[in-house]
C-alpha cells in the first residue's frame, strides 16, 4: 500500500539516537509552544527523546495545512453530492471509523511533519502521507460513516447487495485479483475482504470526482454495485442524517502509552515468523556450490538493492514497506546461515528474486497477520 511521503524527508536522521538518555520528558517540556503557534518543543527532539513522550502529551490538532485542507476537500466532494451528512474527526492512533459511529479517527503521525518523519523511521511508511493517498482513505472511511449515519446497513436492499454487515470479519482473505465483482480502490482488493469494506470501496469510487466509473466497469458485475449506490445516495440528497453523535473513540489525548510501546505493538503486529520457510525458495534462487565459492554472497547481492525491490514489491502488494524488509531482512539471514551465493546474473537474480518476494509478501497477506486501513 508503494506511496510517496507528503511530508519533507531531508531532515537528517538521529546519527546520536544511542546517546540520547531515555528517560521520560515532563509534561511541561512536551507541550512548550508559544500561543502564536510556533513549533512544539519535540519538533527538534532526536528519535529516542521523542519516543519516550505519551501520546496524550503530543498537543497536536487537525488544524495543520495538509489534514484540514484535505478533510475541506472531502467535505466539498459530500456537498457537490447534495449529501447533508459531514463526518467528524478526530486524531487517533491509526485510522479508523468505529461502529455506529458517523465519524473519522484520523491517525496522529499526520497532524505534524516530524511525527510523520518518526512514522516513516519506524515502519518505513506513511499511509495517507501524500494528498491522493489521504483522500482515498478519507473517501473509504465516508463509507463507513455514512452507513452510521443513516443506519444504511439495515437496509434489506443493501444486505442483498453486498451482503450482511453481521457477517465476522475474517482472520484472513485470499484476494482474487482479476475478479469484476469488486471495484478496485484502495490496495490489496480490500473490497473482497468483508460487506462493508465493499459498501465502503465501492461508496468511495462513486464519490471521487469525476470518476468515470459507469466507463471504468462496464460489462462488470460491479456495476450494479455502483449503480445501487448511486440511487441510494440520490435518495439521501438533502436529507439530514439519523444519527448525530460526535462521539470520539481512543482519542489522542486519552492514550497514555509512549511513541515507543506505540511503535513496538506496531511493528509486532506487521513482523513475520518462521525464516526457516524461506530456505527451499532461496535454495532454488542461489547456492552454496563451491563452484559458485568466487561469486558474490546473496546476502550482499540483497543488501545492494534492498530498498529497490522493497519498494517494488510494496506497490504491487500495497503491503507496508516495514512488513516487506521484515521479510527481506530474514531472508538475508538466512543467506548468511545458508552460505548462498548468486550463480546467475545479477539482472536475471534480480527480477527472481523481486517475484519470489512478492510471492511471499501475498503469502504472508493471506496468514491474516496483515492490517489494512479500515
Amino acid at each position: 500500500m508503494n506511496h510517496l511521503l507528503y511530508f519533507p524527508q531531508h531532515l537528517l536522521r538521529d546519527h546520536d539516537a544511542n546517546m540520547v538518555s531515555l528517560q521520560r520528558p515532563t509534561e511541561q517540556e512536551a507541550m512548550a509552544s508559544d500561543s502564536h503557534g510556533h513549533e512544539p518543543e519535540w519538533a527538534s527532539w532526536s528519535n529516542e527523546k521523542l519516543l519516550s513522550l505519551p501520546m496524550s502529551q503530543l498537543g497536536v490538532t487537525l488544524d495543520g495545512a495538509f489534514l484540514s485542507g484535505q478533510i475541506q476537500q472531502l467535505y466539498a466532494e459530500l456537498e457537490a453530492r447534495r449529501l447533508l451528512f459531514r463526518p467528524h474527526f478526530w486524531l487517533s492512533n491509526e485510522w479508523f471509523t468505529p461502529d455506529g459511529v458517523p465519524g473519522i479517527a484520523v491517525p496522529f503521525y499526520l497532524a505534524h511533519p516530524r511525527l510523520a518523519k518518526l512514522e516513516m523511521d519506524q515502519m518505513l511508511d506513511v499511509e495517507g502521507g501524500t494528498p491522493e493517498w489521504c483522500m482515498r482513505i478519507l473517501r473509504h472511511e465516508a463509507g463507513h460513516a455514512v452507513e452510521n449515519a443513516y443506519r444504511l446497513r439495515r437496509l434489506r436492499r443493501r444486505q442483498q447487495v453486498f451482503g450482511r454487515s453481521s457477517d465476522p470479519y475474517p482472520k484472513y482473505y485470499s484476494p482474487r485479483p482479476y475478479s469484476r465483482s469488486f471495484v478496485r480502490h484502495l490496495d490489496v482488493w480490500y473490497a473482497q475482504s468483508h460487506p462493508d469494506e465493499d459498501f465502503a470501496e465501492t461508496f468511495a469510487v462513486w464519490l471521487t470526482p469525476g470518476a468515470t466509473w459507469a466507463d471504468r466497469y462496464k460489462g462488470w458485475p460491479v456495476l450494479k454495485k455502483l449503480q445501487y449506490v448511486n440511487e441510494l445516495m440520490e435518495g439521501l440528497a438533502a436529507v439530514p442524517p439519523k444519527v448525530v453523535t460526535r462521539e470520539e473513540i481512543d482519542p489522542l489525548h486519552g492514550l497514555k502509552k509512549t511513541l515507543r510501546e506505540h511503535y513496538e505493538r506496531k511493528r509486532r503486529h506487521y513482523g513475520v515468523e518462521r525464516p526457516s520457510l524461506y530456505d527451499p525458495d532461496l535454495k532454488r534462487l542461489f547456492s552454496d556450490s563451491p563452484a559458485y565459492g568466487g561469486n558474490m554472497s546473496a546476502a550482499m547481492f540483497l543488501n545492494r538493492f534492498r530498498k529497490e525491490v522493497r519498494r517494488k514489491v510494496a506497490a504491487w502488494t500495497g503491503e507496508y514497506q516495514y512488513t516487506i524488509d521484515q521479510v527481506l531482512e530474514d531472508m538475508i539471514q538466512r543467506c548468511r546461515q545458508l552460505h548462498l551465493r548468486l550463480p546467475l546474473a545479477e539482472e536475471q537474480a534480480k527480477l527472481d528474486f523481486t517475484i519470489l518476494l512478492t510471492v511471499h509478501t501475498m503469502n504472508y497477506l493471506r496468514s491474516g497477520r496483515h492490517k489494512v486501513a479500515v
